[in-house]
């Protein structure tokens, strides 16, 4: 049994064009909890359910890497707490307002009001997206 937090990493990556040769020596081992968990006690993970950031490449069923530590900023696109509901969504910040922005058209930005119950969770910083 292959050891999993040490896998082979192919250094040369790999073509989405025409093929080349393979590669006859493999790279260093990955291991992908360093590697995507930099800060692994302020880090959890989260399923998505629905479609509502489709246009940011997360579909219903992926899972999200998220971590509490990194400072939510404008652009970002974090797992939030609502209302007593999680969400993910695109941070906006303007100077006095906060918008969450989905990434699908068929839903609406949620401007987040004072008398919202709202905190930000974490900033998203992997997607983990299994092919079709």
């Amino acid at each position: 049994m292959q050891d999993t937090e040490n896998i082979p990493l192919y250094e040369t990556g790999v073509k989405a064009g025409f093929p080349s040769p393979a590669e006859e020596e493999m790279g260093s081992p990955l291991n992908l909890t360093t590697h995507l968990i930099p800060h692994p006690s302020s880090t959890f993970f989260i399923r998505v359910v629905g479609d509502s950031m489709q246009g940011a490449g997360i579909f219903s069923g992926d899972l999200l890497i998220v971590d509490k530590s990194l400072q939510p900023s404008h652009g970002k696109i974090v797992v939030a707490l609502l209302n007593g509901e999680f969400t993910v969504k695109r941070l906006l910040i303007h100077k006095e307002s906060v918008t969450l922005q989905a990434e699908n058209p068929a839903y609406p930005p949620i401007h987040v009001k004072s008398s919202y119950d709202f905190s930000v969770w974490g900033v998203v910083t992997y997607v983990i997206h299994k092919p079709e």
